[in-house]
C-alpha cells in the first residue's frame, strides 16, 4: 500500500525478496491481498472473464457502478459494442424494452452507418411510447445514419386468430422473417412480473383459465416478447399465440445475439435465457454479474 519495492519489504522483514514474493502470491490466492484493474470504460474486466469462461459467452460487457444509474451504465457499455459490431451492409434487429431505450440514447457516432435496422416484434402501446419496437429503432437509425424497415403491427393482438391473420400478412411475414436472418441483434431480457413484460401481460386481459395455464408452465423471462422456464424452454399457448415477432426458435437463425440487463432481479431471467442458448453475448452491470456468477 505504501508503493515499497519487494527489495524494501524484504528487508523491513529480515526476509529474501523470492520469499516476499511467494506470500503475496500466497495472499492472493487467498484473497487477502487483490489485484483490481480500473478500466477507463469504467468495465470490470475480471467478472466479464468469468461470465465468458461460466456461460460460454462470445463476449461479457459488465459496468461498474458509475455515477449513473445501473441501467445508464450498461446501456452505455451496450451502445459501444453494438456500435463496435456493426458492419457495413448488414443488417440489425432489436427488441424494445427500458434497457435498450438506454443503449439507444447512449448512441453517438461521427459518421452513418450502411446499416438497415429491423424489428425482433410490432410496436406496442402496452407501454411507455418512447420504449416501444418502432421508437426505438426509428431513433437508432436517425443516430446512426442508417435505414430502417419498420413493422406496421402491434406487439400482442387480443386473439391467437387474429394474430394469425396479421403475421400472414405479406409484409409484416416479410418483415419478421428479415429480421429472422438479420447478422446482429441486441434483445433486452425482461421478467414476467415487472416493468414493460408485466405490462403487455396486462394488456392481453387473459381470462382466468388462460392466465392459470401461463403461470403453471413456470415462465421466469421474456426476450423479444417470448417467454422461456426455468431451463429457457419456450412457454407456448396463451400469451405466445398472441405475440407478433420472431419465435426464440426464430432468434437461433440470428448470427449474434446480445442479451442487455442490468439489476439483481433480473438474474433468474438470464440465467435461463444463457441455459437455454438463447444469447451469445451478454452486457449488465456489476451488481448482476455477481448474482449470475453465484447462481452458476
Amino acid at each position: 500500500m505504501e508503493g515499497r519495492s519487494q527489495a524494501e519489504v524484504a528487508t523491513a522483514l529480515s526476509t529474501s525478496r523470492p520469499n516476499v514474493s511467494r506470500m503475496l502470491a500466497e495472499a492472493q490466492r487467498r484473497g487477502i491481498v487483490e489485484i483490481r484493474i480500473n478500466h477507463p470504460d469504467g468495465r470490470a474486466p475480471d467478472l466479464e472473464s468469468q461470465l465468458e469462461r461460466t456461460f460460454g459467452l462470445t463476449t461479457a460487457r459488465v459496468a461498474r457502478r458509475g455515477p449513473g444509474t445501473a441501467l445508464d451504465e450498461s446501456g452505455r457499455l451496450a451502445a459501444r459494442l453494438l456500435v463496435d459490431s456493426l458492419e457495413d451492409g448488414s443488417t440489425l434487429a432489436l427488441s424494445w424494452g427500458h434497457a435498450l431505450q438506454s443503449l439507444v440514447r447512449s448512441v453517438d457516432v461521427d459518421r452513418d452507418h450502411d446499416v438497415t435496422l429491423l424489428q425482433l416484434l410490432g410496436g406496442t402501446s402496452a407501454v411507455g411510447h418512447g420504449v416501444s419496437g418502432q421508437e426505438l429503432v426509428r431513433e437508432l437509425a436517425s443516430r446512426l445514419g442508417a435505414d430502417y424497415r419498420p413493422l406496421h403491427a402491434p406487439a400482442t393482438l387480443r386473439s391467437a386468430e387474429a394474430t394469425r391473420t396479421v403475421v400472414a400478412e405479406e409484409s409484416v411475414a416479410a418483415a419478421l422473417g428479415a429480421a429472422g436472418r438479420a447478422r446482429l441483434a441486441f434483445v433486452g431480457v425482461g421478467t414476467p412480473r415487472t416493468g414493460s413484460s408485466a405490462a403487455v401481460l396486462e394488456s392481453l386481459d387473459l381470462s382466468t383459465e388462460e392466465q392459470r395455464a401461463f403461470w403453471d408452465a413456470g415462465p421466469v423471462g421474456d426476450l423479444a416478447g417470448r417467454f422461456y422456464d426455468a431451463d429457457g424452454v419456450p412457454v407456448t399457448g396463451p400469451v405466445d399465440d398472441r405475440v407478433v415477432g420472431v419465435s426464440l426458435d426464430g432468434l437461433r437463425g440470428i448470427h449474434h445475439v446480445v442479451g442487455v440487463a442490468s439489476g439483481r432481479e433480473k438474474a433468474l431471467a438470464v440465467v435461463a435465457a444463457l441455459r437455454g442458448g438463447h444469447l451469445g453475448s451478454l452486457v449488465c452491470d456489476e451488481t448482476l454479474a455477481r448474482e449470475l456468477l453465484l447462481a452458476a
